[in-house]
């Protein structure tokens, strides 16, 4: 068993992938700096329902700082690491570009340079689709050209998989990045579309649809997203020579229509949508769409839960949530 730091660990991915390794009997540490760009509340009751039960404590820790980040590797020894702590969202990055350049770049050196001095045997991290930008081919493989950000948020993780990849090369420090497809489910995130549109139907309230509704996304369930991570964590790209470094997509390799997946949800929540149709909006992609064979091949998975059970999961565990 190993002793492994997961970072963002009261966030939504963070969280279930902490408590995954620690049911499997690994020694799991969390940290994350409980910020206020959603609700705090959610982030400690997923500490509270998710971690706490499965004995992963979460330390607050700002990753933007360097002698923090010393002090926790120090403490924890981490022989693994998986850092999904970051600053989320496309919007976001637009009105606020100095809270990505801190979290995803500024804290992003710092773990990089703590891996390498603790000599840590695999580096497990997010990146994410919107590093396709406006790609045309469709679906997205690693292999696309990814160098026409169409973000801030997306040029911050194209920058984390050339700055691993420099670390791989130069320091031999496996490596290994996660292009996730719009992950939703339970404990989710409210700024994400099927999150926000939940409490704005149960309300009564109109819901805001970009582009007409035809932007196509690749939803992909949290548990999937947890398996992919899990199963790429212990199997690190030899190094044998080469640049012990990889990224891989994970996704659902099923592309749905906004206006479909609105009636995933209606479907899911038994309530009618009131739709405000407005413009497309800047640093929106029109689709995203994951090709996973390179991750079939590697570690013999494929994302498969359909969206109406994965709805269907989400709205029920939130009406709980919202209740409590």
């Amino acid at each position: 068993m190993s002793t492994i730091l997961v970072t963002g660990a009261a966030g939504f991915v963070g969280s279930f992938v902490a408590s995954r390794l620690a049911a499997m009997g690994h020694t799991v540490v969390g940290a994350d700096n409980f910020n206020d760009y959603y609700p705090v509340k959610l982030k400690h009751d997923r500490v509270a329902a998710l971690l706490e039960p499965a004995g992963v404590t979460c330390r607050t820790v700002e990753l933007s700082d360097d002698a923090q980040v010393r002090a926790l590797f120090d403490d924890v020894q981490p022989e693994l690491v998986v850092h999904l702590a970051a600053q989320a969202g496309v919007r976001y990055s637009i009105t606020n570009p100095q809270a990505y350049i801190q979290s995803n770049l500024v804290a992003f050196g710092n773990m990089l340079e703590a891996c390498r001095h603790h000599k840590v045997g695999h580096l497990v991290y997010a990146s994410s689709s919107s590093v396709y930008g406006e790609n045309a081919k469709v679906p997205f493989s690693e292999d696309d050209v990814t160098d026409a950000p169409v973000s801030l948020y997306a040029a911050t993780k194209k920058s984390n998989e050339l700055m691993a990849h420099s670390y791989s090369k130069l320091y031999q420090l496996p490596a290994t990045g996660l292009r996730f497809f719009t992950v939703y489910g339970p404990w989710g995130r409210p700024d994400m579309a099927y999150f926000s549109f939940s409490e704005k139907m149960l309300a009564g309230e109109t819901i805001p649809v970009f582009a007409g509704g035809v932007l196509t996304r690749d939803f992909t369930y949290i548990d999937d997203i947890v398996e992919g991570v899990v199963r790429l964590l212990f199997k690190p790209q030899p190094g044998e020579g080469k640049v012990p470094h990889a990224v891989f997509n994970i996704g659902n390799h099923h592309p749905v229509r906004v206006l479909d997946f609105i009636a995933s949800l209606e479907r899911a929540s038994g309530i009618k949508a009131n739709m405000d149709f407005l413009p497309m909006q800047p640093g929106d992609v029109p689709a995203t769409h994951a090709d996973i064979t390179k991750l079939q091949n590697w570690v013999g998975f494929a994302p498969s839960t359909p969206l109406d059970d994965g709805l269907q999961r989400f709205f029920a565990w939130y009406q709980a949530w919202r209740r409590g």
